[in-house]
């Protein structure tokens, strides 16, 4: 499976967990978490690379702990349970 086909899979576990994304120029770090006025809200630096966007989306996903509730590949599942540690 490709980076941007397991991004996107990461995106729309995002949006099935209730997560807004905001795609936001954030100096290329690759992005974040955070809650703003309750809400939770990914944010996706899109002046990261590929690689690091999905790297901090990975990570970011992997330590919710409601992403057991929610069906992703099982090749993802690997990546998450990795990322998880």
């Amino acid at each position: 499976m490709y980076l941007q086909d397991r991004f996107d899979q990461l995106l729309a576990l995002a949006e099935r967990l209730g997560l807004a994304i905001r795609r936001e120029p954030l100096g290329g770090e690759g992005g974040g978490y955070c809650v703003i006025k309750g809400k939770p809200v990914l944010f996706v630096d899109t002046l990261a690379d590929l690689e690091t966007r999905y790297d901090r989306t990975l990570t970011t996903l992997a330590r919710l702990p409601q992403i057991e509730e929610h069906f992703v590949s099982p090749e993802l599942r690997d990546e998450l349970v990795r990322a998880k540690g």
